[in-house]
């Protein structure tokens, strides 16, 4: 595998992570939000990636895509809260699932996740410049 191969496998892991960390966004802004059924209630998005290799013969061609968006399945909470304009009859409404704590680490790892291909794709750059120069 080659220096150039790097930076398609950089570049699809930064893509990745891209997402990654825009799902993250998305859940941390929805985090406090309720609803007035548990259908309605915002529900945590999580991505789930897939590594791939198009052909062992050209590595080239391999790195990391999304292969969907899932939502979480763990349980709404239901408070109870009959001033609030969303509540049902009997007073309650349904708080999204996201866990903030949770959601921090993610975030945390994929924005580390990122830096260190930026920093792949930094030293490949570096190395491809040191090659270049040999010769001179």
């Amino acid at each position: 595998m080659g220096l150039l191969a790097n930076f398609q496998i950089s570049g699809s892991a930064l893509s990745a992570q891209s997402l990654r960390l825009n799902t993250t966004a998305s859940n941390m802004a929805n985090a406090n939000t309720v609803a007035g059924s548990e259908q309605e209630a915002y529900r945590a998005r999580e991505t789930v990636f897939q590594s791939y290799l198009l052909d062992k013969a050209r590595p080239a061609e391999a790195g990391v895509r999304m292969l969907a968006v899932v939502h979480s399945d763990a349980p709404v909470e239901r408070k109870y809260d009959p001033d609030n304009p969303l509540a049902n009859e009997q007073g309650y409404v349904f708080a999204s699932n996201v866990n903030s704590v949770e959601e921090m680490v993610n975030m945390l790892s994929s924005s580390r996740s990122y830096q260190n291909n930026v920093e792949v794709l930094n030293t490949s750059k570096d190395l491809m410049i040191r090659t270049l120069s040999l010769g001179q």
